[in-house]
């Protein structure tokens, strides 16, 4: 302690303060002594996902399994005394306890037995699943109905010749039984585990996209304990949408009608088509749609008629047309976006069906657009100027989606640094050499952490300013982090949507690559974007998604000499047979960062019924040298400011700056 210190009139003050919380020095001491017994606990386990896109099911398996921590603890618990088929079942008991229950209880004769023994052997993995936290953490994250129960029950240890605890023990267990309780408890402690399990979530971007759940993923992650979001490029179309961006309500429903993946929209958020599809019909009726066929899921073939394949693709059109027409807009009105070699409505030869870029004159399969007017190819009809409106509005006032996306705020940046990790979607752009690209977007030549630090909050703008110039810029920015050159969560030098849909050169399809995506093999200059974001040491990693990674042509997900971790989830169907795995997520714990890799997810019945968890395989490809304590975590770092604050707080009442109180 230091009870000659001398404080400033400032410092004294805020003492003054903090001593309104700590009147004495018993309880500031107290205190200090309950912060330093924190930080030498072990670390908490950290979840690493990323690129879900929707998968709701895969999702919430790989969610509630904490990407195999549970399995691992019920064998470390069980696994020398309980059969493998009894484990399957109490892993799947813990991952959907309500369902799993109610089979149970079908099928098992004597339910009172059943509980009794699945009872301890729950409380015994509460027990190890809580070891590294202080009791008062796991008090806070039990149900308040059972809290006392449960707290007893974890922490009544017996030996057999301890006879008056063993009675204790079982009295509860039989009372909770015979109140006929025990179903509503076991689920209780089911729920427990899995949050005990992991202490923090990171979704490392792109919640939203072709699966149809991505509401339903929202409001598990809402209801989460402890999570933050780095944005990926589909999140920030979204929001975006929410925003009032017409640019990007456009764009969600052309992408949501190229892969028929409308639940999301109408049943996940209720917003309705039928304005879209009746201007379809009225104006893209005797049209060509045949370069916007739906891609159908082969799983749902038999549920699509054919007036549906062939109204989706109108509404495809009509909605694409509406799109290529306000991307035009934005260019024109961004100069700053330097993507004027973009705007290609106007640079088509309707007479040849040819259209020229880059200086190159390209076959055009389709020229057959109803309410584009060559001469002024980029202004909205009247009809498609009310459509677009419409549909913003219903995006606007979607309770739902408005709910999400505050949340997707809240919650989400653009990067960040967390325990000596940098999290981010897509990449840090960077040129051939390795220095940082440099953007003037509104601001004056910014890169690195500069320039995402101006990205996110100009991203804000979007959503929260007032209706104005200033919103309508933070709009058309977030359209330029979906799709604009080099930007940190597209990491391309274009979207070629258009080419794609209109010419069959796959030259002009090409996407080039920021460089970031093959120069994050070297490691120093993966240790060099480390370094930018302040973190320097053997065990600061980058950690992002966006791009899978090709694991059936022996790519590995660890770059540049271990510095760098790619863990697209895979969740996305699409991507399986690119990838040939269902993707990666990440496990960090207080003695190794842990790799797995999870094949397709075989659907939640089939879980529930049979038992079956998703086949992973586990890497450690990386042990910590001892064993992490929080005292080292930014939690560590933020306790031991608390303290300094309370060791100064002890001096001034033992200097007699500040006055003690003992009052009751």
């Amino acid at each position: 302690m230091k009870p000659n210190t001398v404080f400033s009139p400032e410092r004294l003050e805020y003492l003054k303060l903090l001593a309104r919380q700590y009147p004495n020095v018993q309880a500031a001491c107290t205190e200090i002594i309950n912060l330093r017994a924190i930080q030498n606990l072990p670390k908490g386990t950290e979840h690493f996902l990323s690129d879900v896109h929707g998968e709701f099911e895969a999702f919430q398996h790989i969610l509630n399994s904490a990407s195999g921590v549970v399995r691992v603890k019920i064998d470390e618990l069980l696994g020398a005394t309980v059969p493998r088929s009894d484990r399957d079942q109490l892993a799947t008991l813990i991952y959907y306890p309500e369902e799993k229950l109610e089979e149970i209880e079908r099928e098992c004769d004597d339910m009172r037995e059943w509980y009794r023994i699945t009872f301890h052997r729950l409380i015994d993995l509460c027990c190890l699943v809580s070891a590294k936290y202080t009791r008062s953490k796991v008090r806070k994250a039990m149900p308040p109905e059972y809290a006392y129960i449960i707290d007893e029950l974890i922490h009544t240890h017996y030996e057999k010749n301890e006879a008056d605890k063993r009675d204790y023990y079982e009295n509860i267990i039989n009372t909770i039984i015979d109140l006929d309780r025990a179903s509503n408890f076991l689920i209780e402690l089911c729920e427990l585990i899995k949050r005990l399990s992991v202490d923090h979530l990171h979704l490392v971007g792109d919640i939203f996209d072709r699966g149809p759940g991505a509401d339903v993923i929202m409001d598990s992650l809402m209801a989460y304990h402890s999570v933050d979001i780095q944005w990926g490029n589909h999140d920030i179309l979204w929001m975006g949408a929410a925003s009032g961006s017409r640019t990007l309500v456009a764009t969600v429903l052309a992408n949501s009608l190229r892969y028929n993946n409308l639940e999301v929209i109408e049943t996940g958020y209720g917003i309705s088509l039928r304005p879209l599809s009746v201007f379809a019909d009225e104006f893209y009726r005797h049209c060509d749609i045949s370069r916007f066929e739906l891609k159908i899921a082969k799983e749902d073939e038999d549920s699509v008629t054919d007036l549906d394949r062939v109204l989706g693709a109108r509404m495809h059109k009509a909605i694409s047309m509406i799109l290529f027409k306000l991307e035009g807009q934005k260019i024109q009105r961004n100069p700053s976006f330097r993507m004027d070699d973009r705007l290609l409505l106007d640079k088509i030869d309707y007479d040849a069906k040819t259209i020229t870029i880059d200086g190159v004159t390209y076959p055009m399969l389709d020229t057959d657009f109803p309410t584009v007017d060559p001469a002024d190819p980029y202004t909205l009809t009247p009809e498609e100027d009310t459509l677009i409106n419409t549909l913003t509005r219903s995006f606007r006032h979607s309770e739902k989606l408005q709910r999400h996306v505050r949340y997707l705020y809240s919650k989400g940046s653009l990067y960040r640094v967390y325990n000596g990790n940098l999290l981010f979607h897509g990449c840090i752009p960077i040129h051939e050499d390795g220095s940082l690209m440099r953007f003037s977007i509104g601001c004056d030549g910014l890169s690195g952490r500069a320039f995402l630090d101006y990205a996110d909050k100009t991203a804000r703008q979007a959503y929260y300013n007032r209706m104005g110039p200033t919103r309508q810029q933070g709009m058309d920015f977030l359209w330029w982090l979906w799709a604009g050159r080099n930007s940190p969560i597209f990491g391309r030098d274009r979207m070629t949507t258009f080419e794609r849909r209109f010419i069959a050169d796959e030259a002009t399809h090409v996407e080039a690559k920021n460089a970031y995506y093959h120069l994050y093999n070297d490691p120093a200059v993966c240790e060099g974007i480390l370094k930018e974001f302040g973190l320097e040491g053997p065990h600061c990693h980058i950690i992002n998604g966006h791009v899978p990674v090709k694991s059936k042509k022996g790519e590995s997900p660890v770059k540049g000499g271990g510095k760098l971790v790619v863990i697209d989830g895979g969740f996305c169907k699409a991507y399986q047979k690119t990838t040939g795995i269902a993707g990666y997520t990440l496990i960090y714990n207080s003695t190794c960062f842990r790799l797995v890799a999870h094949e397709p997810f075989v659907g939640r019945a089939a879980a529930i019924h049979k038992n079956y968890d998703i086949a992973s395989t586990t890497q450690v490809f990386e042990r910590l040298e001892s064993r992490a304590m929080i005292l080292q975590t930014d939690i560590g770092k933020k306790l031991q400011g608390q303290i300094d604050e309370l060791v100064d707080l002890v001096a001034a009442f033992r200097s007699g700056a500040i006055v003690e109180s003992h009052k009751t």
